[in-house]
């Protein structure tokens, strides 16, 4: 990534990241090379509240907690990256709110925690925790300790995403039965790892000889095994956690060891790690029929570097200004689909800007300022845009550009993160819609169209089927024009050798690149104007880069959209702000009849 240079050439400060827990020697190297890289491990609450207003990203494992309160301090965090698969201790919905990227390693440790699983089932098969503990002590119990084999058993998964089909691999491999609960498996990738789908958790449990969980903590599974499930399993069963604590009930799984009605545990994560003495935990650790790991599932060096250099990667991609790999608070994006993309975000930021800039309150020919901002907006794609899975980047793009002109930069951060809900607390409706029109003859591959409205209704859309993966609700293609509301406000743009252009604003067609400080005047396209408002620039010290002219745009028949008066708009590109005097000068009879200036 280049280090930005400031206007008198010499080099902004490079963004500061905080590595609050262990990263691997290789992906501190990546982060080194851009950024200025900070290592503080094991701080307090207090102490990383206090040093998070300095830092663009940090990144984290297990035991940092990142909260509500710490998020709200971050005011230049852009993201935090857990390097690892869960992400329970971080806020994910504030960080959402505050527009903050959370990202973690889903597959980094997907081999690791797999392994491990198999290494517990088969310690609790073979009482190899207390085979160990028994010889250390000098004794020599071979008849007490005789386990059991895995072939021809009944391994029942809950979960079956990648690591739940990684440990069924392996256990088919050991010649044992695969059966498993996860509404959301898909089938043939189940059926290539000869698992046989159940329909409920009841039934699952009621065949397993060994139980492995391998689903998030949520809601709906904290404490999903607990006494009635336990009492439903055999009584020769074995049970493996090395996804989360608290998925299942402890207390209700000891007392099922201590009774005779599970035959062992192999747990590698608890409720509260590390677990309190005398807690539930600790007494379940200490149980001759449980083999315990303290939470070693991705402790391998391969897991280790691998989620290390994938949360580095994703970090230096978001302060790089790119899309992340595996954010959990943001769509996923396919790489051929951003580099599509990418373009359009900066003209549809650029088209809303100008908005919200040309429409706040500006001089008029009567002398005083109008204002007509509205907040309905139909954002209408044509061409390749049209086609593609999600356009969510370019919803964001719109609101950021709507909203930035209007609020302060240091309060708020606005991304594809937070852009909806950012949007619906300001009153703003934006309607997403993938038109139909034909752009093969046009110079350009993608069209987009901003359309703001008086009224929130879309009675004059209509609905056409959905292209194969994209959501039904965002497929309406606008009525010819002459239907549309008279009054509407209309921006249109296209992209162009990666540069973006303004192709009609409101009633007037032109195209211009929207960058830097433009003065926009609308007059009556006669003889003089360009030459008065260019002497009046002129006797400000206002240099004018270049011009362009933009005449009222034409309807589908070719007839002038407005007859009343042959006007046109001026688009001047000028090296400095123009002051209200200068703007006042420009509006009369033998100047222009309203003018605006806009910074994008």
């Amino acid at each position: 990534m280049a280090i930005p240079a400031s206007s008198n050439g010499t080099q902004t400060p490079r963004p500061k990241i905080l590595i609050a827990e262990k990263v691997s020697p290789d992906g501190l190297a990546l982060l080194q090379t851009s950024f200025d890289v900070h290592e503080k491990k094991g701080l307090s609450t207090d102490e990383l509240r206090e040093i998070i207003p300095q830092y663009e990203a940090l990144v984290v494992r297990s035991e940092t907690k990142v909260t509500s309160t710490l998020l709200a301090a971050a005011k230049k965090l852009k993201v935090v990256a857990r390097a690892g698969v869960g992400v329970d201790n971080v806020d994910v919905e504030s960080a959402t709110k505050y527009g903050i990227i959370v990202v973690n390693s889903p597959v980094g440790n997907i081999n690791a925690a797999a392994e491990h699983t198999i290494a517990l089932m088969m310690a609790t098969a073979r009482n190899v925790g207390d085979a160990c503990a028994s010889i250390k002590a000098g004794k020599w119990e071979r008849s007490r300790l005789v386990g059991v084999e895995a072939k021809g058993k009944t391994l029942a998964i809950v979960g079956l995403g990648k690591v739940g089909l990684t440990v069924a691999r392996i256990a088919n491999g050991l010649g044992m039965h695969l059966i498993a609960y996860d509404p959301y498996a898909n089938p043939s990738l189940a059926a290539a790892a000869s698992v046989t789908i159940k329909p409920s958790l009841a039934e699952l449990l009621k065949e397993a000889d060994f139980l492995t969980l391998h689903t998030p903590l949520i809601a709906s599974t904290k404490g999903m095994i607990g006494a009635a499930e336990l009492a439903t399993m055999k009584p020769t069963a074995r049970i493996l956690n090395v996804a989360r604590g608290g998925m299942i009930d402890e207390t209700a799984l000891l007392e099922a060891l201590n009774s005779g009605k599970i035959a062992g545990a192999g747990i590698d994560v608890f409720t509260s790690e590390p677990p309190e003495s005398d807690s539930t935990a600790s007494r379940l650790i200490a149980h001759p029929k449980v083999v315990a790991t303290p939470h070693l599932g991705a402790s391998t060096a391969e897991a280790q570097e691998n989620v290390s250099i994938d949360v580095c990667e994703q970090v230096i991609a978001i302060l790089s200004g790119e899309l992340p790999r595996s954010a959990v608070n943001a769509p996923l994006i396919l790489p051929e689909e951003y580099r599509t993309l990418q373009p359009f975000v900066t003209l549809v930021e650029k088209m809303g800007s100008l908005y919200t800039q040309h429409y706040s309150p500006h001089i008029n020919a009567s002398g005083s300022s109008r204002q007509s901002f509205r907040t309905t907006f139909d954002l209408t794609y044509e061409g390749a845009l049209a086609t593609l899975n999600t356009t969510k980047p370019l919803f964001a793009a719109l609101v950021k550009g709507l909203l930035t002109p209007i609020t302060s930069s240091d309060s708020l951060n606005i991304n594809i993160v937070n852009a909806e809900l950012l949007a619906k607390e300001r009153g703003i409706l934006i309607n997403e819609q993938r038109s139909r029109e034909n752009v093969e003859n046009k110079p350009y591959s993608s069209f987009v169209t901003l359309r703001a409205r008086t009224s929130r209704s879309t009675s004059h859309q209509r609905n056409f089927p959905a292209r194969s993966g994209s959501p039904a609700t965002s497929h309406r293609a606008p009525e010819p024009q002459q239907q549309a509301d008279q009054d509407d406000q209309v921006i249109q743009g296209f992209v162009s050798a990666n540069k973006p252009y303004i192709s009609r604003l409101d009633r007037f067609k032109g195209e211009f690149i929207p960058s830097g400080t433009l003065l926009i005047c609308r007059n009556f396209d006669s003889c003089g104007k360009i030459g008065f408002v260019g002497s009046l620039l002129g006797k400000a010290g206002v240099n004018i880069k270049f011009m362009s002219v933009a005449p009222l745009h034409e309807d589908e028949e070719g007839r002038e959209g407005d007859v009343e008066g042959n006007e046109a708009l001026m688009i001047l590109g000028v090296d400095k702000p123009v002051g209200d005097e200068v703007m006042k000068g420009l509006i009369g009879p033998e100047g222009v009849l309203e003018a605006s200036v806009v910074t994008l």
